[in-house]
């Protein structure tokens, strides 16, 4: 490795210790976008905020940044500021070259693993003699509460020949090429309340309704790419009274558009058919968290991330998630679209890790993709 190269991952490692120390719990994003708008626009990004955080309610908007290319294309580079908590006073430790937290706190690498290797990016490639498209990197908020960010990003704030969305677990050379489409319903339950021990025979239980409809339901992995779960169930008074109302929740998602449909069609119909075998009701309200998205097989084998990583010595994996991301958003709006795996291992709890070597890699990866785009 050349006294260049390993200076850079010293630099790259560096802004990732910076990144992890700053708070940025999900709607409290500013202080990690003023960092990485400061890093940006020394590069000669011209730098701006959506007009989102009035719709999210968090203290920033998401972080749009531009570089002039020196070639023809655009490459979009997608992270998101925010943490899930606990993720305040983090500090991080480097033991045999891998990154941990010290305390009772997660990392952070999920995602300023992806805010880190963007921005290194852009600095190699302007440091870099060699011709590079247009960068865009478009830092979204409130990933980690369901995507919200993204949500309200303007297609226009997007558009590329390329998104790559820095943020799945696993080694590098991971290309998330298909991701589901992603159902939540609130179902309220309705019986009729009466007194359990004096007159049992008057009540309705919405919570036996509940328990019927939920041994019903298909839950689980139905099959390859399809799921489905009840996660909450909450009602009841007291002991001494028939349960009149129950609140459930509970999903659905799958890779097959129609598979999806079809399921929301079958866990609605069970829930409001059970309340009413009952002589209860039911109400339930379904919410599209997001859109699916799917490479065609036909075009995985040859594109652009998959040469990038075999430049760089990596062996490309494509393969479809179960979770969603920023790239179910983007790829929506029309845009070529898919998510890399970033070296983060153990996300959302507090012993999660990146290898350095993982880090160094992903920001290689980055910048390889832009070189193939600019040929």
């Amino acid at each position: 490795m050349s006294e260049q190269s390993r200076a850079a991952d010293e630099r790259l490692l560096a802004t990732f210790l910076e990144l992890v120390r700053i708070d940025s719990p999900s709607g409290f994003e500013s202080a990690c976008a003023r960092y990485c708008e400061e890093a940006l626009t020394e590069l000669g990004c011209s730098v701006r905020y959506d007009s989102s955080a009035e719709k999210t309610g968090s203290d920033t908007g998401n972080l749009i940044a531009e570089l002039p290319g020196t070639a023809s294309g655009t490459l979009v580079l997608s992270a998101h500021l925010d943490c899930v908590e606990p993720c305040r006073g983090v500090e991080p430790v480097v033991t045999d070259n891998v990154v941990f937290s010290a305390g009772d706190t997660v990392l952070g690498a999920d995602d300023k693993a992806g805010l880190a290797a963007a921005i290194e990016c852009v600095r190699r490639l302007v440091e870099s003699d060699e011709p590079y498209p247009a960068i865009k990197c478009v830092f979204t908020v409130q990933e980690e509460l369901g995507l919200v960010g993204a949500k309200h990003l303007e297609r226009a704030d997007t558009l590329g020949d390329l998104c790559v969305v820095l943020d799945a677990a696993g080694k590098p050379g991971g290309i998330v090429i298909g991701a589901p489409t992603h159902y939540t319903f609130t179902a309220t339950i309705v019986g009729r309340a009466a007194h359990a021990g004096v007159e049992p025979e008057a009540g309705i239980s919405a919570i036996a309704i509940a328990a019927e409809a939920i041994s019903k339901l298909p839950i689980g992995r139905l099959d390859a790419i399809t799921t489905a779960n009840v996660g909450s169930v909450n009602g009841g008074t007291a002991t001494n009274v028939i349960a009149a109302m129950v609140e459930m929740t509970g999903e659905c998602r799958s890779l097959d558009r129609p598979r999806v449909e079809a399921l929301r069609a079958e866990m609605d119909a069970t829930i409001r058919q059970t309340a009413v075998s009952h002589g209860g009701s039911a109400d339930v309200v379904w919410k599209l968290e997001y859109e699916g998205f799917e490479v065609p097989e036909a075009e995985t084998s040859g594109m652009i991330v998959a040469e990038a990583c075999r430049d760089i010595g990596l062996e490309p994996r494509p393969f479809t998630t179960g979770g969603g991301s920023d790239a179910n958003v983007i790829a929506a709006l029309g845009v070529s679209t898919v998510a890399l795996s970033c070296g983060m291992e153990g996300v959302h709890g507090t012993t999660e890790q990146i290898d350095v070597a993982d880090l160094e890699a992903l920001a290689a990866l980055c910048v390889a993709i832009a070189r193939r785009l600019a040929h």
